[in-house]
């Protein structure tokens, strides 16, 4: 009984493993940024190269000139021969058991003609989830004005009123509180109050798996013109002191 030999491998496959293996230009930049601990607008300012273009250059969609190298290497102070080479430690991802408490006088808000936005636990860097409580004050589409396209998806669920949810390739629906939608952010959508409503308030969790500065990339999104960033509100009264307790006295019996 004659037994198969296993298919051999074709060259372009042998080369397109080799070159996976092969540390490129994006994964050194993005694991010296982890390392850092730093941003992308971070390391943008560090380099003056542009936010837009490092982060094509970290999802291996661009590459960077001699002279761009150079002044990356110059600015970062390291050699430039580093930039083609990853460390040797283990990339195991390290546990690092960070939380945050989501508090309303600690939340980065945001004021647009449509919205309110109030980005909750803002402390923490690179989120892959991103918490947003949102006023919703736009009343019609026509208001609202162009549909938002931005990576990754998000959840919405209705808290108070009513809303009017616009999508690019969906007919409109109306959600209710304690309703909710799942949505790819790539698809044009837009959130209005409902017909009756005044205003609506929602919470909103945007996540994407190809952008570690997802609220950077939000908040950009809003346009210097027309955001106004407010100081958080004061939600706490002070706590007066308290009153010395009075000694009774003891009375003979």
């Amino acid at each position: 009984m004659k037994t198969s030999k296993p298919a051999e491998k074709s060259a372009v496959q042998q080369r397109t493993e080799r070159s996976a293996d092969k540390p490129t230009l994006g994964r050194v930049l993005r694991g010296l940024r982890t390392r850092n601990d730093w941003t992308l607008k971070e390391m943008s300012d560090r380099t003056g190269i542009p936010l837009s273009t490092l982060a094509k250059v970290e999802h291996d969609r661009l590459t960077l000139t001699y002279d761009k190298l150079l002044q990356l290497s110059e600015r970062l102070k390291i050699r430039m021969s580093d930039l083609f080479a990853e460390p040797s430690e283990a990339s195991a991802q390290p546990v690092t058991a960070r939380r945050s408490i989501g508090k309303m006088e600690r939340a980065i808000r945001v004021n647009t003609p449509n919205y309110d936005y109030f980005y909750l636990c803002a402390e923490l860097r690179r989120k892959r989830m991103i918490p947003i409580l949102t006023r919703i004050r736009a009343k019609s589409v026509e208001e609202f004005g162009e549909l938002v396209h931005h990576s990754g998806e998000e959840y919405i669920y209705v808290l108070e009123g009513k809303v009017e949810i616009h999508t690019e390739f969906y007919d409109t629906i109306v959600l209710s509180a304690g309703e909710s939608i799942y949505l790819d952010s790539n698809m044009g959508h837009a959130y209005v109050a409902a017909e009756g409503c005044d205003e609506a308030t929602v919470l909103g969790i945007c996540s994407s798996a190809e952008e570690e500065d997802l609220m950077e990339s939000l908040m950009e999104l809003h346009g210097d013109d027309q955001v106004r960033l407010s100081p958080p509100e004061e939600t706490s009264r002070p706590v007066p002191p308290a009153k010395p307790r009075s000694r009774a006295k003891k009375t003979a019996a």
